[in-house]
């Protein structure tokens, strides 16, 4: 009898991603007008990330599929935010304009280089690879910098509504905005690496693929 066929668009963490881009689309519904619904769904959305991780892994479900989905999932949530962002802060939007752009181009790029060296996922390093990104894709050097990036781009966006409660007279939110500042240009530092990284891997297979061609 022949093995069940499995349907990779069940998966469990595949499952968890579809939620998550409806939690991201009732958060941009909601971002110009209510910040405590689109804040929670944003919230929400993100938290779910690191569950569909774990839920890959446990139920051995990693899939490129997945690793495409999680990655959309969450370039384009930041994406919908900046453009929001660029309406709160006019003044500021040529600078959020040029963060989506190396957030998504870098990003896509490494992506789609890393599945075609055979990875399931870009999150996946070994000893040949650059140096900093095998360093930035352990687990918590990741987790502080896609959190503290969020939360300068969150703070933004609640600035918009309100300070929050004063702290040393400054208002929490401005002072998180403050602190994760330099985290946010750095990251997006190492995105320009993800792009260059990704470029020289392309070529590479390139390369490969061409000496195949030349010796058929």
């Amino acid at each position: 009898m022949a093995a069940e066929e499995e349907n990779i668009f069940l998966f469990i963490p595949n499952i968890i991603g579809y939620g998550r881009i409806i939690l991201a689309i009732i958060s941009f519904y909601f971002m110009p007008t209510n910040y405590v619904i689109a804040g929670i769904c944003y919230i929400l959305s993100g938290l779910l990330d690191a569950f569909d991780g774990h839920a890959a892994r446990h139920f051995n479900q990693s899939t490129k599929f997945g690793a495409m989905l999680d990655q959309l999932t969450d370039r384009c949530g930041t994406m919908c935010l900046c453009v929001t962002l660029s309406n709160f802060y006019p003044k500021y939007m040529f600078l959020f304009q040029l963060s989506m752009v190396i957030d998504i181009a870098c990003h896509w790029i490494f992506l789609h280089s890393s599945l075609l060296k055979g990875k399931s996922s870009h999150k996946f390093q070994d000893l040949n690879d650059n140096p900093i990104m095998a360093i930035y894709y352990t687990k918590t050097v990741l987790f502080w910098f896609c959190a503290c990036n969020e939360l300068f781009y969150a703070s933004l966006y609640v600035l918009h509504f309100t300070e929050g409660p004063l702290m040393f007279n400054i208002g929490i939110f401005k002072a998180i905005a403050y602190i994760t500042a330099p985290v946010a240009f750095v990251k997006t530092l190492i995105s320009l690496v993800h792009g260059y990284v990704a470029s020289i891997n392309i070529a590479a297979v390139d390369k490969t693929e061409r000496q195949i061609l030349k010796k058929e």
